[in-house]
């Protein structure tokens, strides 16, 4: 089985920067596409972005496009969120999850292994 661990959660100010990594492990080479949702508090978990394993292609969601950037570092079986102009909102719990057989995707049900989290904590 694929198995996700995320890291580089914290605290951090309004308008600060933070990045996460997800290591992956289990069958690297069965992935399709990598996935970072999160959940709010009070909220329902919700998509954040995802990238393609092997071609590198991105989607994000409405809210966190022009902050938030995926990418990958193949050789290190490891994917990255880096979030910039953090704001008050995103306050969550970060998951990364994998899916071995779908296409770019923003569909939680989609994603067939995930980690068990990272909080990130912005304060106002």
């Amino acid at each position: 089985q694929v198995q996700l661990v995320e890291s580089g959660g914290g605290l951090v100010q309004a308008g600060g920067s933070l990045r996460l990594s997800c290591a992956v492990s289990g069958g690297t080479f069965s992935i399709y596409t990598m996935g970072w949702f999160r959940r709010r508090p009070e909220k329902e978990r919700e998509f954040v972005a995802a990238m393609s394993w092997r071609l590198g292609q991105r989607n994000y969601a409405d809210s966190t496009k022009d902050r938030f950037t995926i990418s990958r570092e193949n050789a290190k079986n490891t994917v990255y969120l880096q979030m910039t102009n953090l704001k008050a909102e995103d306050t969550a719990v970060y998951y990364c999850a994998a899916d071995l057989s779908s296409a770019i995707t923003t569909v939680e049900a989609n994603y067939d292994y995930w980690g068990r989290g990272t909080q990130v904590t912005v304060s106002p």
